[in-house]
């Protein structure tokens, strides 16, 4: 094997600020040459500083191509939604500018050849990650940038600018990922999705690894015909069909759920899509994590044995309940250094909020956990925690800079997708293959959603739909995350097959999928328009639908909210009621001292999104204007006041709760529900009831 090595000098600055290198196997190579006088020397040096000049410009201008790739996606989204147009998401048009630019780079561009570079033979057993060469008592650092195939030895100058726009892919996962993760977490709208956490969880995990073993057993199968064809150039086992059905198993419909947010559909359709995505990613990268961890023993490392599945099992669940753990416990330590420092320094409040939200990615990675499965459940809880102790002001700023880095971020890697499809060197494109994965795909997905939204359905109240079921079916797509997973690792012939086969599944789906959500929307009759917020309000007029909200929500949500609310809020918030109100009367005094002072003056105002969800009949009584209204274990409802005349029905009842300027007393804490300015017209028996 021959590699491409640069000559990089001790005054060379670092090209890259996440670039590690790892100093192993150094061989010196003594190269005879005659003694060169001091003069050549100094302009030996010149050179060399010359070529270091000009790399940083060369570096400079490569990232200025992704800047203008992003500032030119920013001017056309801007004048696609002036027009309303809904056919091309920003993703997609990302996509579009970055195989346009790739064209260019690799038809449109060529660097002439450098006479001075020389190809020499170096015979070593491995590749050493860094060479140091002596050239006349000098000692010059050679790094490793990657294989080269034995045809584009003499074209090596050629390629030299595709490789310069090819990142690392660690860049992937340590800067880009981060922020995309963490604001999936942050921004998560907690009501409706713990109202369908069963349904989520379901389609999360247990659909998750349905869909990768679906696609795995195909593509396996895909794999044994392209054999016995002739069309397979090289080792393609089980374990990495299996590791490619975990990658593509990894959905990420934000195009669809841009569409989604901005039509204002169904809200619990909007919860499951969006949910489902958020945890798929996360079980996707342990899923790969413990795929590749699957090593049974003997010679023969791809052969399937028990105990080395067990074992991969058992890595998945202690890396997923690890991750899960580092990633609570740092949103954790996070609340209690604002509940404790904060509210005075609003800059320095915002800077530290950002620097513990990423560095639990780097920590789990660091400690051998995911740091996706640690960052998203550490956004999760410090949208719940931290965030009630920051300052107004640091509340706007933390939501608006992870909403920025998400944009940019996001863009940036569909972008570069574009590119790569040209610029990376080591393409395997297989029509069976490609073809195969597309079958795969559709029916992994299908195994997913539709048996599992019958066995959810057997217990769910609210039913998931027909065209709830198509729609998700639609929306799987496929984007940043798929494309990370593929491109960590393209060392062997299936993995570039891999990589080359996501990238035409990310192109497909977000551009023919995601552009045909509006159409998908019309033809399902789905309807839209629908304000979150109001959507529980809505079925209130059916009349019993209010009355079990109760049921709706996770039995074991209703059990954590309660202990949380009044435990675990007031000890780490400035929210929740006082600890005096919920702690015996004998832990009066540790009360009073876990309790911040914010505590005790907001005591009469409680704001929790999910307060609405875990309402019991036997701790409610509503307080409107001067009439009492008690609910008891059986629902009966109880009124009494001074003015009240005539008896109210139940529907009455839940509508003046779904309406009415109320609030809600529960345990001692005194609720006040923020309610929609729009009330709908009072029937005569309302009229009643407030004379």
């Amino acid at each position: 094997m021959v590699f491409k090595v640069t000559v990089s000098s001790a005054r060379r600055a670092t090209r890259t600020m996440w670039l590690l290198v790892l100093v192993s196997l150094p061989v010196c190579i003594s190269v005879c040459r005659a003694s060169s006088p001091q003069e050549d020397s100094a302009m030996e040096n010149i050179v060399t500083e010359k070529k270091a000049e000009e790399s940083h410009r060369q570096d400079s201008a490569d990232l200025l191509i992704f800047i203008l790739l992003l500032t030119l996606t920013i001017l056309t989204i801007w004048l696609f939604k002036h027009r309303r147009f809904r056919f091309l998401h920003e993703t997609g048009l990302a996509m579009i500018y970055g195989l346009i630019v790739g064209v260019i780079l690799r038809y449109g561009i060529h660097v002439p050849r450098d006479v001075s570079n020389i190809t020499m033979d170096c015979h070593v057993n491995a590749s050493p990650a860094t060479l140091l060469v002596n050239v006349s008592g000098k000692f010059y650092e050679y790094t490793l940038k990657g294989e080269i195939s034995g045809n584009e030895v003499n074209d090596v100058q050629d390629n030299e600018m595709l490789r310069k726009v090819t990142f690392d892919p660690e860049v992937f996962f340590n800067i880009l990922l981060p922020p995309i993760i963490f604001h999936a977490g942050y921004s998560l709208k907690r009501r409706h999705f713990f109202r369908n956490m069963g349904s989520i969880l379901a389609y999360a995990f247990l659909g998750t690894v349905i869909s990768c073993f679906i696609i795995g057993l195909l593509m396996y199968g895909c794999v044994m015909l392209m054999k016995q064809v002739g069309q397979l150039n090289g080792d393609f086992f089980f374990t990495d069909c299996l590791f490619f059905g975990a990658i593509v198993s990894a959905t990420d419909p934000v195009t669809v759920l841009a569409i989604f947010n901005e039509l204002q559909v169904d809200a619990d359709l909007y919860a499951l899509l969006f949910g489902e995505s958020v945890l798929n990613d996360a079980v996707a990268v342990v899923l790969t994590s413990s795929i590749v961890a699957y090593q049974p023993e003997g010679d023969n490392s791809h052969t399937f044995e028990v105990m080395a599945m067990l074992k991969s099992f058992g890595i998945f669940l202690g890396v997923f309940s690890g991750s899960f753990a580092l990633g609570v416990a740092t949103g954790v330590v996070t609340a209690l250094i604002s509940f404790f420092f904060g509210l005075d320094f609003q800059l320095l409040e915002t800077a530290l909020f950002f620097l513990m939200s990423w560095s639990t990615f780097l920590l789990a990675e660091a400690c051998g956990f995911t740091g996706v499965v640690a960052v998203l459940f550490c956004g999760i809880t410090q949208a719940h925690y931290t965030y009630n102790n920051l300052s107004p002001e640091s509340q706007d700023r933390t939501k608006q800079l992870f909403e920025l880095l998400n944009f940019l971020a996001e863009n940036f890697i569909f972008s570069y997708m574009g590119l790569t499809l040209f610029t990376f060197q080591n393409h395997v494109f297989s029509p069976m293959f490609i073809i195969g994965a597309f079958i795969a795909i559709f029916l992994g997905r299908a195994a997913n959603i539709y048996p599992l939204s019958f066995l959810l359905n057997l217990g769910r109240r609210n039913k998931i739909r027909s065209n709830f079921q198509h729609m998700m079916m639609f929306a799987g797509l496929r984007g940043a995350m798929t494309f990370a997973l593929s491109i960590r690792d393209t060392a062997t012939y299936a993995r570039q097959m891999m990589f080359s086969t996501t990238l035409l599944v990310v192109f497909f789906t977000v551009w023919i999928c995601g552009g045909g959500t509006t159409q998908m929307l019309s033809c399902q009759h789905i309807r839209v328009g629908v304000d979150s917020d109001q959507d529980n309000s809505l079925s209130l007029a059916e009349g019993s639908e209010r009355r079990s909200t109760k049921q709706e929500s996770a039995w074991l949500f209703r059990i954590w909210y309660n202990f949380d609310h009044n435990y675990l809020k007031p000890i780490l918030t400035h929210s929740g009621p006082p600890l005096t109100a919920t702690l015996p009367p004998c832990c009066g005094p540790l009360a009073r001292f876990l309790t911040s002072p914010q505590a005790f003056e907001n005591e009469g105002q409680l704001k929790d999104d999910d307060s609405d969800l875990i309402l019991r009949d036997g701790d409610i009584s509503l307080t409107y204007g001067d009439i009492t209204v008690s609910t008891d274990a059986s629902g009966s409802h109880t009124s009494g006041g001074p003015a009240f005349a005539g008896a109210a029905t139940s529907d009455d009842l839940d509508r003046e709760l779904a309406y009415g300027d109320n609030e809600l007393v529960m345990r001692g804490t005194r609720l006040v529900l923020p309610m929609d300015d729009s009330e709908p017209p009072f029937t005569e028996s309302h009229h009643r009831m407030r004379m």
